[in-house]
């Protein structure tokens, strides 16, 4: 069989019945106990898909066990004799179990309840059992029963000791033909769509939004599994849902466009736990060797491109040790638990968790990409291409496979046709797609060099029809530029420069970011870093500075470390230097560190009047002095540096120190101020 019924048995469960203590209360209160954990018991949704036989079996025995605990609390005084709160407190944690096994029963995955159906139906039967064994040794003659509840208590104890089985023969049978159709797809033979609809539809699977449910219903089974081979058979039903879903029912209504996680997007996190690279919630940050944060999936493929430096603050890494920052991961995670968002990585691609996918779910995955681009190729209305496009979007997020198969199966070329769509949200599916497809770094190529597909981009970039489109185009962007070469290539292209400034100015803060981490990635090549100075990095940074103070800062450290007379010039011209003085004095650790390494920058290439400016302003040695005493270690370094080089100034050596080598004479504002060669 391709999915092993074992694979599913080590599932994440509830607490077990030795978790559960059973209330320390008076008999009476915990009698009152029992009468309403029965009644939560009645009045849960009953199971009408699977299990019906055996769950209808336990939740009458549990009525009845109501109605009994019921007639106790009319009939009988405070104090029970020991044995009898004994059994009472046993079957409170019966009780309890039998809740849990329903409610988990009602709110999971068909699929993997279909799965689950030896182990669910035994589970059934076993409690039944103890609630008979419970039943049996209950001393009721020392009760005093009266003749009417007595009456009930055997009829309850006749109906919990009866051995007739509710196993139900049909959802033995349904799950048998999962597993074959499961067993084909693995051997490359395309299900029989008649027969997937007859097989959903018994799973009440009959339209899109139920088959994305059930697959959101299954990656959260993901995240509860204990196994890994448990791990790699769920996926195997992903891919076959999945599959079903497009085949039976077209692909899947759009129904958010957003294209970070469902679970982050609906909730606005703190910046602090936001990835520098990927701008999204990291999940597992480590501190690189200048201090930065980063999330570690992110850093490692920056690290792995052949980058050695901080992608925050351009400086070398002295190593590529990351260090667990544990601090702030229990800061992310009690946050997540508090906005009920799972921590755990929402890719269903496990071999991110060392487990390897299956040949199942990757044979499931094909068929789906092959279908939908059978599908793009021949529709012809906006309605059924965004569909399409959307469903690959969403299969392009999922995991490393399903993108090198959608770009081996040749959607870029087809996608290509589709970003310059007068409709919007086509639009924004497209060039996600692209996005979410160049993650993958064997992809980035096929990127670069189909035909077509970056000068779409661009475009999208430049004009795109939403904001939303325009930010995705600037993602891809940075995707690309994470490798060396295309990072050079594109950064020589006025027409990113342009695209990517005039977005960081105008667009909304999402799109803002989106923008500038590119612009960061581009400004780590000095021919670049000439381009976006002539394309007016240095005034777009005067704009967003106030706003994006750590991102702003950040940039322009860079632009002058890397750009020579010019970035200088452009600092002079928007009166930077005030404004860096202004961050040492409000921003956060991080900004500060960038402001204090960026004046010293100045200062060095920027001569006598950027030092003399510097040295005017009031308060700025009680400013500098203030970071010596309690900032970062690279902002201590940095600012010991500027007083320095302010006490030079006031001491009358600052030509000395600072206009090294042959200088240059530059007019500023009508100001002639000597430079560095």
């Amino acid at each position: 069989m391709a999915v092993s019924e074992e694979g599913f048995q080590a599932r994440k469960r509830r607490p077990s019945a030795g978790a559960f203590v059973s209330p320390s209360l008076s008999d009476n209160n915990l009698l009152q106990s029992l009468f309403l954990l029965s009644q939560e018991i009645i009045f849960l949704s009953p199971l009408r898909i699977l299990f019906k036989k055996s769950s209808s079996s336990i939740t009458r025995k549990s009525r009845l066990l109501s109605i009994f605990f019921e007639e106790l609390l009319r009939n009988l005084v405070n104090i029970f004799p020991p044995s009898a709160a004994l059994c009472f407190e046993e079957l409170y944690i019966v009780l309890q179990r039998i809740k849990i096994l329903l409610e988990d029963c009602s709110s999971c995955s068909k699929m993997w309840l279909l799965m689950q159906t030896p182990s669910i139906s035994n589970s059934f039967h076993q409690m039944t059992r103890e609630l008979s064994t419970l039943l049996d040794i209950f001393p009721g003659k020392e009760l005093n029963l009266n003749e009417d509840v007595e009456e009930l208590f055997n009829l309850i104890k006749k109906q919990c000791s009866e051995q007739t089985s509710d196993f139900d023969s049909n959802d033995e049978n349904l799950r048998v033909q999962v597993l074959k159709l499961l067993e084909d797809v693995k051997n490359e033979i395309v299900p029989d769509s008649k027969r997937l609809s007859e097989i959903f539809d018994r799973l009440s699977l009959r339209d899109s939004t139920s088959c994305t449910t059930e697959i959101e219903n299954l990656e959260d089974e993901v995240q509860n599994s204990n196994d890994d081979k448990s791990k790699s058979d769920i996926v195997a039903l992903i891919g076959l849902v999945r599959y079903a879903k497009c085949v039976l029912y077209g692909a899947s209504t759009p129904r958010n466009t957003s294209r970070r996680p469902k679970s982050v997007s609906d909730v606005n996190f703190p910046a602090d736990f936001r990835c520098p690279i990927s701008l999204d919630l990291m999940r597992d940050p480590v501190v690189v060797s200048t201090g930065q944060t980063y999330d570690r999936s992110s850093i490692s493929l920056w690290i792995e491109s052949g980058h050695n430096t901080c992608p925050k603050t351009g400086q070398i890494l002295a190593h590529t040790q990351l260090i667990p920052n544990l601090a702030l991961k229990n800061l992310i995670v009690m946050w997540c638990r508090n906005q009920r968002i799972p921590f755990e990585s929402t890719e269903t691609n496990i071999k991110f968790n060392g487990v390897v996918l299956n040949k199942t779910a990757l044979e499931a995955t094909k068929m789906t990409v092959t279908f939908l681009l059978n599908k793009l190729t021949a529709s012809q209305s906006p309605v059924a291409l965004n569909r399409m496009v959307h469903e690959l979007r969403i299969l392009a997020k999922t995991d490393s496979d399903s993108r090198a198969c959608i770009v081996e199966a040749g959607a870029l070329p087809l996608l290509v046709k589709i970003l310059g769509s007068e409709h919007p949200n086509l639009q924004i599916n497209a060039v996600t797609t692209i996005l979410n497809l160049s993650i993958l770094e064997a992809n980035k190529s096929r990127v670069m060099e189909t035909d077509g597909v970056l000068n779409g981009v661009i475009e999208v970039l430049r004009s795109g029809a939403t904001w939303e489109a325009k930010g995705n185009a600037a993602a891809t962007i940075f995707s690309l530029t994470g490798v060396h070469a295309y990072r050079k290539r594109l950064g020589r292209k006025t027409r990113v420069v342009k695209g990517l400034l005039d977005l960081a100015r105008e667009g909304p803060t999402n799109t803002k970011m989106d923008a500038i981490v590119a612009i960061l990635n581009l400004a780590g090549d000095r021919e670049a870093v000439g381009k976006l100075i002539e394309g007016g990095v240095v005034d777009m940074v005067a704009e967003v500075i106030d706003s994006l103070t750590e991102e702003a800062v950040t940039i322009l450290e860079m632009v002058v470390k890397r750009g020579g007379l010019a970035a200088v010039a452009a600092a002079y011209h928007q009166n930077m230097t005030k404004k860096l003085v202004c961050v040492l004095r409000d921003g956060s650790n991080s900004a500060k560190e960038s402001a204090a390494a960026t004046l010293v920058n100045l200062c060095r290439k920027g001569g006598l009047e950027l030092v003399s400016e510097l040295a005017s302003i009031a308060g700025i040695e009680s400013v500098v002095w203030e970071i010596m005493g309690m900032g970062t270690g690279r902002a201590k370094r940095k600012a010991g540096t500027l007083m320095r080089i302010l006490r030079r100034w006031a001491a009358g050596q600052i030509e000395d120190h600072v206009n090294v080598g042959q200088s240059t004479t530059v007019t500023m504002n009508s100001t002639r101020i000597i430079l560095p060669g």
